[in-house]
């Protein structure tokens, strides 16, 4: 009979778009097989998960690590911590927010330096495009980043200027050559409007940053992407306005796509305190109407992915006790909640378990290019997540494993809880206590 290192059962199992009695097969920290139930070979060891969920480790491409420059903000320690506690096996790190940005192969380098040792999860590097660096990216895509994040508007931070058309132009144009994606920030500045009212009011911010800041850069991107032909995804989906526009492209076969998040698809706008500026982000939270016409379309496969965004500061640039929106930094930390978000707000719905890895696994590896992440078959990474859909539980910031533990999801009980996390066939989280950092560098090769 064909020996493994390890197996790894249960009685569901999420492989091949269903769910069943399942033993996984682990040899040299890949899958060797996929069998039935009763199928355990000649195991070296052997774990029966029981009646608990067992699927691919999560692949989040949507994180804002902070390292090295902002490591009061977060760290790679912290954060591949929290990755491995919420089941994700897998980052991709965005290249802003850091000093230096990853905008240049020194940027890179310095990012490598600080990622060394400190990694829980595997993370993968996003490049970044701003005004005058184009001679960069290509270079970039050669030494191992997996493709490029640009901003519409300002980015918040005065090292990551935003494009302007011609800067897209030309960044469209270089990377039509390869096979790297072009994540952009859709929103246009010149439909943004300045606060009127509270600054404690969330409306006021909402107002501020309206529906169609994102609509018709959405509908830029199109024409852009119908001349460049070069990869475009729409990062963090807020408006529903804009899916109309993402359709159309799909069904012309036109590569541009559009992931959301978990803060867009379990809250609404009606439902934010004022003052509460842990729930800033941009662009804004929107109304419960707009929720659900992006449920509809994840459900549907307009949208293709849901990752955290997850983009944590310091307690004080959340402007906590002051209840400023207009002032408060912008990002949501969730980094460890999100299967946990999603499966609640899912099963509502009535979603089956066999979707969830196609939007928080597979999606996501495929968008990054991550060959042999986020699925379940024979020749991908042991990646896995064993977690308890029907147990439910209440978000206790102080269980958290970020750095700072500011997070609108503090008091909300969330259905999904996660016992166990492993990285090529190696427990990362769960029954274990200290763990040796076995996460690894993922380069690129799309240039």
């Amino acid at each position: 009979m064909p020996t493994s290192e390890l197996v790894i059962r249960s009685q569901r199992v999420i492989a091949g778009k269903r769910v069943s009695p399942a033993a996984i097969h682990v040899l040299g920290g890949r899958i060797s097989r996929v069998a039935s139930f009763d199928d355990i070979g000649q195991s070296g060891s052997l774990i029966d998960c029981g009646n608990d969920v067992v699927m691919a480790g999560l692949v989040d491409s949507h994180v804002h690590v902070n390292a090295p420059g902002r490591t009061e903000w977060e760290g790679f320690d912290s954060a591949t911590r929290a990755a491995a506690a919420g089941g994700i096996t897998t980052i991709v790190d965005m290249p802003l927010n850091s000093i230096p940005p990853t905008t240049s192969l020194a940027g890179l380098e310095a990012k490598v330096l600080e990622m060394e040792g400190k990694c829980h999860v595997d993370v993968g590097l996003w490049g970044g495009a701003i005004p005058g660096n184009s001679s960069a990216l290509v270079p970039m895509l050669r030494e191992g980043v997996l493709g490029f994040k640009c901003f519409l508007v300002d980015s918040g931070v005065p090292e990551f200027p935003n494009v302007e058309k011609s800067d897209l132009r030309l960044t469209l144009d270089i990377l039509a050559g390869t096979r790297a994606p072009l994540l952009v920030h859709a929103e246009l500045g010149e439909w943004l409007r300045p606060a009127q009212g509270s600054k404690k009011k969330y409306r006021t911010y909402l107002d501020s940053r309206p529906e169609a800041a994102e609509d018709e850069a959405i509908a830029m991107l199109y024409d852009m992407n119908r001349a460049s032909r070069a990869r475009v995804h729409v990062v963090h989906l807020s408006s529903a306005g804009g899916l109309d526009t993402i359709r159309r492209a799909r069904g012309e076969n036109m590569p541009l796509t559009a992931e959301t998040t978990p803060h867009y698809l379990h809250f609404s706008a009606e439902s934010v305190p004022d003052g509460a500026t842990e729930y800033k982000c941009a662009p804004p939270i929107r109304e419960l109407a707009n929720r659900e016409r992006l449920w509809a379309a994840l459900e549907d496969g307009t949208i293709g992915c849901v990752v955290s965004d997850h983009s944590p500061c310091t307690p004080q640039l959340k402007c906590r006790e002051e209840g400023d929106f207009t002032a408060a930094w912008g990002g949501i930390a969730s980094l460890q909640l999100v299967l946990p978000v999603i499966w609640t707000e899912g099963s509502k719905r009535g979603v089956a378990l066999e979707r969830l890895p196609e939007w928080l696994c597979e999606g996501p590896a495929q968008l990054a290019g991550l060959a042999g992440k986020g699925r379940i078959a024979a020749g991908f990474d042991a990646d896995l997540v064993v977690w308890k859909p029907e147990a439910s539980f209440v978000v206790d910031p102080e269980r958290l494993e970020h750095r700072h533990k500011v997070t609108p999801y503090a008091g909300q009980t969330l259905q999904g809880v996660v016992t166990k996390t492993y990285l090529r066939g190696q427990e990362i989280f769960g029954s274990v206590g200290a763990v040796e950092k076995r996460g690894q560098w993922l380069r690129g090769d799309r240039a």
